[in-house]
């Protein structure tokens, strides 16, 4: 083992202590936080406001500060986004993480501060080492290179000074001397926003590369890997990287993906699989425990203050909201989060289920809306409702009801969606009607367009127009007729639409 891998274990292995006041005294590293983010919006426009100088307790906090949406904090970031400062946070805001999922644009903009970059979204990739090192101490991980799949960066149409990217660029970007020693590929290349370019310029450069980790949405992953396959001529990526070690993975579920990675793309017992949640609003989990799929330690002492919402057994949002000391196993909550960039009381639009209390361990169950997020598109009801709306009107078409779901990559196949549509009128062309929904969804939700970028990651979408009466003879078959009952428009998951399917081959 090299000096340089020693050191690096070493300095990484010092941070355990950190991770496990997470387990020891969860509580006060929460409510340590939020007085610190209360003390550091007092003066800011929205402290004012609220009269952050007047507060000495979450009961104060909780009264006196509304619970936002991106919609309604839009209009202060929009205001920063135009260089306006202590609009929202007391430090100066010039960075964006760039995301889809909002209603009233095509992406949101979440500032990202200089504490939340370093605080949050830094110290959250440094734990993940911690915890890889924690979970395989004999690791040589630093002995390669760790390969990281991100996004691309650009500047503000309104405002040259301020830059924007996805949350994966905006990281890559800053980050120490030191990591950008051990990442791969270049930054060039790692930022660069053409993904067809950019597919073919990572996988010469990190086939040549000593690749001992990959950092990555796991759609995008196997993307690369066939690219590598291709050029190289190799069969297996293992011949290409024979001492990879872990896939870290996020975005999007890996369920539907575990066995080919286990199976087919990584087949050894000397790769392990991590699951981290980081999203544009902060970094929230680490899967501490590899014997515990899907299952993440939540991070306590990122700058972020947690608190949830009962989700009904309908998917409705309960009245009242728990911090995390009266949170209960099993129960569906919709996340609200107040971070060190300025988001206070934020609903995220996750929802997760918390599979452990000591320490807190939770695992992400869905959206607080229907959405597709099979490959990182987040794809959401509106999105998909507004390109229904005007693939109609394109083909004279009338909809009477629909249900849509991803296509899993296999085999090398390209992933989908899959679309179950029932007319009352049906389309004049249900080819053209396929074209103008998947163009509305491109120009409506920029993760979609990135997915889609020349198939790449997705393809186009496969459109069926299904029999009158499908809808009504599968709600019924399932006990599902009333008022109160509705067709799930948007799933992650198949079973409603293979039902429909199956209904109508019956």
């Amino acid at each position: 083992m090299s000096l340089f891998n020693e050191t690096l274990l070493w300095f990484m292995k010092r941070r355990m202590p950190r991770i496990e006041a997470m387990y020891e005294r969860p509580l006060d590293l929460q409510y340590d936080g939020l007085t610190r983010l209360i003390t550091d919006g007092r003066d800011t426009e929205w402290g004012r406001t609220y009269g952050y100088a007047d507060f000495n307790s979450y009961a104060t906090f909780r009264e006196r500060v509304p619970i936002s949406t991106y919609e309604e904090l839009f209009p202060y970031i929009e205001r920063m986004m135009q260089g306006e400062q202590q609009v929202l946070w007391n430090s100066p805001i010039s960075w964006f993480s760039k995301s889809s999922g909002t209603t009233n644009a095509r992406s949101k903009f979440i500032p990202v501060s200089k504490e939340s970059l370093e605080e949050c979204h830094m110290m959250g990739g440094k734990d993940m080492i911690t915890l890889l090192i924690q979970n395989k101490p004999e690791t040589k991980i630093f002995e390669g290179k760790g390969l990281s799949i991100g996004g691309s960066l650009s500047s503000d149409t309104m405002n040259s000074r301020m830059l924007m990217g996805d949350v994966s660029a905006v990281v890559m970007k800053n980050l120490p001397i030191w990591a950008q020693m051990i990442r791969t590929p270049s930054l060039d290349v790692a930022l660069m926003g053409d993904w067809d370019q950019k597919i073919e310029k990572m996988a010469l450069e990190t086939s040549q590369e000593n690749v001992t980790s990959i950092l990555g949405v796991p759609t995008w992953t196997l993307v690369l890997i066939e690219k590598i396959l291709e050029i190289t001529g190799k069969r297996s990526i293992l011949e290409v990287w024979p001492n990879f070690e872990f896939l870290v993975h996020g975005a999007v579920a890996f369920g539907p993906y575990r066995d080919l990675f286990q199976s087919h793309v990584f087949p050894s017992s000397e790769v392990r699989f991590l699951e981290i949640y980081n999203a544009s609003e902060g970094f929230f989990g680490i899967q501490d425990d590899l014997s515990r799929p899907d299952e993440m330690l939540l991070m306590l002492d990122y700058g972020i203050f947690y608190e949830f919402i009962p989700m009904g057994e309908t998917g409705e949002e309960m009245e009242s909201i728990v911090p995390l000391e009266q949170v209960e196993l099993g129960v569906n909550y919709a996340m609200v989060i107040t971070t060190n960039s300025g988001l206070w009381r934020y609903k995220i639009g996750d929802t997760v289920r918390f599979t452990s209390l000591s320490p807190f361990r939770v695992k992400i169950s869905g959206r607080t809306k229907h959405f597709i997020n099979a490959f990182g598109e987040e794809l959401i009801i509106e999105n998909a409702e507004r390109a229904i709306a005007r693939a109609c009107r394109s083909t004279d078409a009338e909809m009477k009801d629909y249900t849509a779901a991803p296509v899993y990559m296999d085999g090398g196949k390209r992933g989908s969606h899959e679309w179950v549509v029932e007319f009352s009128k049906a389309p004049k062309d249900l080819c053209t009607f396929a074209a103008v929904l998947d163009q509305t969804l491109r120009e409506s939700n920029s993760d979609y367009d990135a997915k889609r970028s020349y198939d790449l990651v997705l393809g186009p979408p496969v459109v069926h127009a299904a029999p009158q009466g499908t809808f009504y003879g599968w709600m019924r078959s399932r006990g599902k007729l009333g008022g109160q009952h509705k067709v799930p428009r948007l799933s992650n998951h198949r079973e409603f639409i293979d039902g429909v399917l199956a209904h109508i081959n019956q």
